[in-house]
């Protein structure tokens, strides 16, 4: 059961507040403004822990996968494991919900996941803690406040990336390509959101929003019907699978304009290539691995901050460098976000390309 930092449980999420001098390692598990505070009794280690994915079809996801086996790999990590299971189930929340569960009547100590549905888990968030099994979301976080998540701001990424290619056109433009996500996603809402608060200010504006389904071959489809329809843009800001844009705008010939973009390999390649003007900024896949990190610091009995909110990792057009920020030499669908400094050395390339991205 949960060691409450203040009062009853409703004081310890509405009222106490998670500082740096609260919670463990704050250096990686920043709180996010306002966050509460959670701890658990520490339980003795080697520990069972599971990873259940949802959608598993793309990129991201493939190496979000990867990052967690790297985790699990290193020496440190794995003498605190006693078991470690992957399972990927899908767009189905049910199927997912019903993962987790087996989990928990399995005796997992931890569970870290990503939500299909953000909405469905308060059910599952009151087995699990009957039962003292730790769950941390991540990416697709829960509209919750009962359990420890991390994440990046999801809001402030997408600002980022549409004040970014505001500021390259001087604050003024007349019509936007907007390339969302995966609908029904708290993270597609969020980034939504985050942009809007930027591009909504506009005079003027038109906003012309797909749905690219954070996949490169979906964004190219969408990109290219939209171009059809639209005719031309004065910048585009894409969640994610922004190859396919870039590539949908040249196979149309249209001129280049500025971008927010994705932090594929491949795009970060494409921008310096075309000289493309604006941001590549990503959601790191290695946040996986941090949900892990805290999985095992929370299992130790350490407080950490209900929200974490980890740094967005991102390059200006202006500073890609080969070798330095992508790579020639590894493949396009290769995710730039390989981990987070404050938290543990980010992987080699060799580390990801060396797990496979099945179930475990």
């Amino acid at each position: 059961m949960r060691t409450l930092l203040a009062g009853t449980a409703l004081a310890a999420i509405t009222a106490t507040a998670a500082t740096a001098e609260d919670t463990h390692r704050a250096e990686c598990f920043a709180p996010a403004p306002g966050t509460s505070t959670i701890s658990y009794d520490a339980k003795d280690g080697p520990y069972k822990i599971a990873f259940v994915n949802g959608f598993a079809g793309n990129d991201w996801r493939i190496q979000a996968i990867q990052s967690a086996k790297a985790w699990a790999a290193r020496a440190d990590n794995a003498a605190k494991i006693d078991e470690f299971t992957v399972v990927s189930v899908g767009n189905d929340s049910a199927a997912q919900i019903a993962a987790i569960d087996n989990f928990i009547a399995a005796g997992y100590d931890a569970i870290t996941f990503i939500a299909v549905n953000p909405t469905a888990f308060e059910p599952v968030i009151r087995r699990a803690d009957r039962a003292g099994t730790i769950l941390v979301p991540f990416d697709n976080v829960l509209d919750t406040d009962k359990v420890v998540q991390i994440n990046e701001s999801q809001m402030a990424l997408g600002a980022l990336k549409a004040q970014t290619v505001m500021d390259e056109l001087g604050g003024e433009a007349s019509k936007i390509l907007m390339v969302n996500g995966l609908p029904g996603n708290a993270t597609d809402r969020d980034r939504r959101l985050g942009m809007m608060s930027v591009l909504e200010n506009v005079e003027g504006l038109e906003i012309v929003e797909v749905v690219g389904n954070w996949d490169t071959g979906t964004s190219q489809k969408v990109v290219a019907d939209a171009l059809a329809t639209h005719g031309q843009f004065d910048a585009v800001v894409s969640q994610h699978g922004s190859a396919g844009s870039i590539n949908a705008m040249q196979a149309a010939g249209h001129p280049i304009v500025p971008m927010g973009v994705d932090g594929e390999n491949g795009v970060r390649i494409l921008m310096d290539e075309l000289d493309i003007p604006g941001v590549s900024a990503s959601q790191a896949p290695a946040m996986s691995a941090v949900a892990l990190e805290a999985a095992v610091a929370l299992l130790e009995g350490h407080a950490l901050p209900q929200t974490v909110y980890l740094p967005i990792p991102q390059v200006a057009a202006a500073d890609l460098a080969p070798g330095v920020n992508y790579f020639p030499d590894l493949p396009k669908s290769f995710n730039t976000g390989t981990g987070f400094e404050d938290c543990f050395a980010p992987f080699t390339p060799e580390e990801l390309l060396g797990q496979s991205p099945e179930d475990s």
